[in-house]
Order: C-alpha cells, then structure tokens, then sequence
C-alpha cells in the first residue's frame, strides 16, 4: 500500500465508519415514512443530491448538479490538461431498499477523496465522482437516465415515458429546477475520460459464501428478456377430464421448470419473475397465463444458446399441450467486459491489502455498462451481508468491509498511470 492508505490503515476501519455514517446520512430521506425508496426526482430524492453536493463542497471538490440531477465533484489535478478518472454509481433507490446499492460506491469515493485532499496528494488526472441520479428505471421506467447522459448514450424521446400519476419525465425534470434542454452539455468526450471505475455491493452471496471482503469484478452479464403469453382454453374445473384440458397455467409450470434446468446445467441464471393468471379463478380451468423469462450470462454465446433451447422447448411444450405461445423481446443487452488492465490494477490493490485476489462476473446491471465503447471499466465488489441479501431493507455490508473497499481504490487511484 502507498503511504496516504497506510495511514488511513493505522486507524483501523476509520474509512469505513465514515462510509458507514455517510449512508445512515443519505437514508434519513425517503417517500415513505416505513421504508426507503427514493425515485427519480421525487422530493427524497432532491434532498439526497443536495446533500452529496453538499459533502463534495466540504472536501473542497468542484461540485455541480448536471441538466438530469447528477452530481459531479472534482478533485482537480495540478495539471490543467489532464485527463479524467471518473468514479461513478447511483443515488437513486428501488421501493423498500437496502442503504447500500448504489450509494456505497459514491460515498466510498468521496471518503477517499476526504482523505485525498487531507493529504495535498496530486493525482496525474481530475477525479471526478459522479452520483448518478437514475439507474434503477423505477419511476419512468427508463433505468441509467444519469449514466447514459454522461456517456452521450440519452434518447431524448425518453423524456415523453409518463411515470404512475401520468407526470412526463420532462414535466418532473422542469419542476425539479432542471432544463432538458441542457442535457447534451452534460455528455463527454471520449478523448477526455482515462476510466471509468465503480465500487459497489455485490448484491449475491458469493463473496459472503467465500467469506471475502472483496472482488475484482470480471464482466457484467448480458441479459435476454421475453414476455410471454399462454393461450389454452378456460373450462369448468370440475366437468373437463385432465386429458381433455388445455391448461394455460399447467403450461406455464412446465416453462418454469424448463428455464430453472436449462440454465442450471450450463452455470446461467434464468428467472420467471412475474407469473399471472388474468381473470383467473379456483373453478376455473386456466385459459391464459402471462410470464417473463430473464436469462443471463457474462458469454454472450451461452446466453444466447440458453434462450434458443428454451424458446424451442416452449414450442414442444405448447404443441404437446395444444395451447398456444406467444413470446415478445422485451430486451436483448450484450454483457460488457471489465478492462483486463484495469482488473490487473484492482487486483494487485487487492494483493497489497493482504487480501486474496477473488474474480467474479456480476449478474446484475450497473451504470458501468453505459460506457462500454466509451472508455475502460474497472469493477470493485464489496461483500453483501446477510447470505447476500440486496434490495431489501435486509442489506448490509460491515465497516470492515468498506475500509478494504476504500483504501483498495485509494490505492488504485495512486497508481493508476496517466492515459
């Protein structure tokens, strides 16, 4: 470890009680007095920019909020025509959250550049961390409005999407103070940025598993998503014989399980997360069921082998069944690999904390993947608590945990060479 870590390190866990503190600080806004949610532009949601904004000014960063709510801080390098490191997450919540997703990663960042600025260290490019102000897509959904922004990725047609009151996502940009008509000023320049970096819970229980602090992240997945519709035929529960039946639902059981075997048998994950029968009744046999399929994979080629064998069982499964299967894409997203440099940099930090080098790809989506073809991405995961827990108000991550985090990307920072 270089110097500015080892004196973190002589207090032991200080960077990540602070972490700690920093989060409890976020999470004391929210829309609902019982729980933490905390939705694109909602009043909560103002609230917490303004107090990283505020934190990022105390350190003496150069701090702004961009045209769609990100809040950028510089750590300005002393020479003026550097380049820049950016290191990124999201500040924004699903409904009844954990504190940790997302936040993590920004007040691991600024805590790092808390001690930065203590120590007049002088970093070979500008530090800019960037809270970005929407990832999950809960209230538009539109998941990475602030991260594809940045990246020059935004579709302004998104500002039409109408959230559950019917309010456009630019009606709520004007009313929070915004101007969407600022937003293409808010991208940069590929040329300009040297990395994009990203600390953040890992959200799964393989390093808690493994039981290590941290991981050099590898690739983030790539994701099939299909919406599915079942027709059969409604009947009378108790006058049609079984082999009479075109059970909608009983099809839909055995698509579940076709996805769960698919993807066991090959190291994928395939979920069916919603599963409904409209109109449904305890009389009735079922004549439609409505499902989603998610299918993920760090290899592209396997996810996309994995769902053509499940879209062919799904044909078997509705001719043996005499029903009828209708499926739409509702996504289709490539997996984007980690920068082996920046691996390298992650894992030999890792190394020089004392810790094993553990590489794992991450199953979910992070606002990294939006500079895919932008720039280098360079992962961190820090350990989930309770078996793995995220996106409930179950998650947790310890002080300890948080400290290696920390003074793993101060030391990352330290010696990343300039590009």
């Amino acid at each position: 470890m270089t110097a500015q870590v080892g004196v973190a390190a002589a207090q032991p866990n200080a960077l990540g009680t602070r972490i700690l503190e920093l989060t409890d600080s976020l999470a004391q806004w929210s829309e609902s007095p019982r729980a933490l949610t905390c939705t694109y532009l909602t009043n909560a949601h103002r609230a917490v920019a303004g107090e990283i904004a505020r934190l990022m000014s105390n350190i003496g960063l150069e701090t702004r909020i961009d045209a769609v709510g990100n809040v950028v801080g510089r750590y300005r390098s002393h020479s003026p025509a550097a380049k820049s490191v950016i290191v990124g997450s999201h500040y924004d919540t699903v409904a009844n959250a954990g504190k940790y997703d997302g936040r993590l990663g920004i007040v691991t960042a600024i805590a790092v550049a808390e001690q930065l600025a203590a120590a007049g260290m002088a970093l070979p490019f500008h530090l800019d961390i960037i809270a970005f102000s929407e990832e999950e897509g809960v209230r538009f959904s539109s998941a990475y409005i602030g991260s594809s922004v940045v990246a020059g990725r935004f579709d302004r047609g998104e500002l039409l999407r109408r959230d559950a009151k019917g309010v456009t996502m630019e009606e709520a940009m004007r009313t929070a103070g915004l101007d969407p008509a600022n937003i293409a000023s808010a991208a940069r320049r590929k040329d300009d940025i040297a990395a994009y970096l990203e600390v953040h819970i890992e959200q799964g229980p393989v390093l808690f598993e493994s039981d290590l602090p941290v991981g050099v992240v590898t690739a983030i997945a790539g994701n099939s998503r299909f919406g599915v519709s079942i027709e059969g035929v409604a009947g009378h529960a108790g006058t049609v014989p079984m082999a009479y039946r075109h059970d909608a639902a009983a099809a839909a059981a055995e698509v579940v399980l076709c996805v769960e075997q698919r993807c066991s048998r090959t190291g994928l994950v395939g979920t069916v997360g919603r599963l409904a029968v409209p109109d449904g009744a305890p009389n009735v046999v079922p004549g439609r069921c409505d499902l989603t399929i998610d299918v993920r994979s760090g290899v592209d080629a396997d996810r996309r082998a994995a769902t053509k064998d499940i879209l062919a069982d799904m044909d078997d499964i509705g001719k043996k069944r005499g029903v009828t299967i209708k499926t739409t894409s509702l996504l289709d997203a490539a997996a984007v690999q980690c920068s082996p440099r920046l691996q390298g940099l992650f894992a030999a930090s890792v190394e020089r904390a004392g810790l094993p080098v553990f590489r794992l790809p991450s199953g979910a989506g992070h606002d990294a993947v939006m500079f895919d073809g932008f720039t280098e991405i360079g992962m961190l995961f820090v350990r989930c608590g309770n078996g793995g827990v995220s996106h409930s108000p179950l998650e947790t991550v310890t002080a300890s945990d948080c400290d290696y985090a920390a003074r793993i990307l101060m030391d990352v920072l330290e010696t990343l060479p300039p590009r």
